[in-house]
């Protein structure tokens, strides 16, 4: 079988392959620019804690309405801007640090879900919410993941400003602008709706993983912001189609193997890159010299 056909010939044979590859460039293009963002922010883990919490308002939806596609959306939307908002309450009116009480709402809201999804469905149910189902994405998932890229796309274009002064001082931003809460809230809700295009093809579970680790991977090769988004975009794009053949062809579940791909560049990238583990502990030529 010529290299050809084995890296074209499944798009070229099935239509699901198709739309699985146009799913994923969608999610590589809109969720790799926000993990940049987020990892300036130090909000990595505040993305994974959003992505259990939009568990129960897609939960909720499929109990209402069954696998509907806008009822599961709007579903977890809601769930995740009120985890995201009630967290932020609660660390401004209470003694409680901001990352205990996101992650105090992460775990009722995960735990909630599981529930809900576990007594009213079945164990094929739960799987598809937990794990995703980007091998069975149709057209109207596709249009909304591709609406969702276009929101995020123009959206990061249009506060890109205060969004990256507020990543490297937001002290001085809020000293000179009242854009900086602007470039928060809009920041969220981009982080959730990209965490529920995600949820649709990738599962609650792996939802953030094509977020972060392109991020902290492209972190390892380059340091401007603007090459960060390029690099990690450039590694999610790969490293998502390199899944979908590798589950393809290995007949293996296509979501844990895009994710961890995803962590094999990671891991090689902190060994190799440039800033990595390695380059960064051999000794400079200079320090050789008599």
């Amino acid at each position: 079988m010529s290299d050809d056909l084995l890296v074209f010939g499944p798009f070229v044979e099935f239509a699901f392959m198709r739309q699985a590859l146009l799913g994923c460039i969608a999610l590589a293009l809109s969720a790799a620019p926000v993990g940049v963002f987020l990892m300036l922010r130090r909000m990595s883990l505040t993305g994974d804690a959003m992505a259990h919490a939009i568990l129960p308002g897609a939960a909720i939806g499929y109990l209402l309405f069954g696998l509907s596609l806008t009822a599961m959306t709007v579903g977890g939307i809601v769930a995740g801007l009120a985890v995201a908002i009630g967290s932020g309450l609660v660390a401004r009116h209470t003694l409680i640090r901001e990352d205990t009480s996101l992650a105090a709402f992460y775990l009722i809201s995960l735990s909630l879900g599981v529930l809900i999804v576990s007594v009213r469905g079945n164990n094929v149910d739960l799987l598809h919410v937990l794990f995703g189902s980007v091998l069975a994405l149709d057209g109207a998932a596709l249009a909304l993941l591709w609406a969702i890229t276009g929101v995020t796309l123009a959206t990061l274009l249009l506060i890109r400003r205060p969004l990256i002064l507020d990543c490297l001082d937001p002290g001085f931003l809020r000293q000179v602008s009242g854009l900086g809460s602007v470039a928060h809230v809009g920041f969220l809700a981009l982080l959730v709706i990209n965490l529920v295009a995600g949820f649709h093809a990738l599962g609650t579970l792996m939802a953030v993983g094509i977020m972060v680790l392109p991020a902290a991977s492209a972190r390892f090769w380059v340091r401007r912001v603007g090459p960060l988004v390029a690099v990690a975009t450039a590694i999610a794009l790969f490293t998502s189609v390199a899944g979908l053949l590798l589950s393809y062809h290995a007949d293996w579940p296509t979501s844990p193997v895009i994710v961890l791909g995803l962590g094999a560049v990671y891991l090689l990238s902190m060994a190799c890159a440039p800033r990595g583990l390695l380059r960064q502990r051999r000794p400079h030529p200079r320090h050789l010299r008599a």
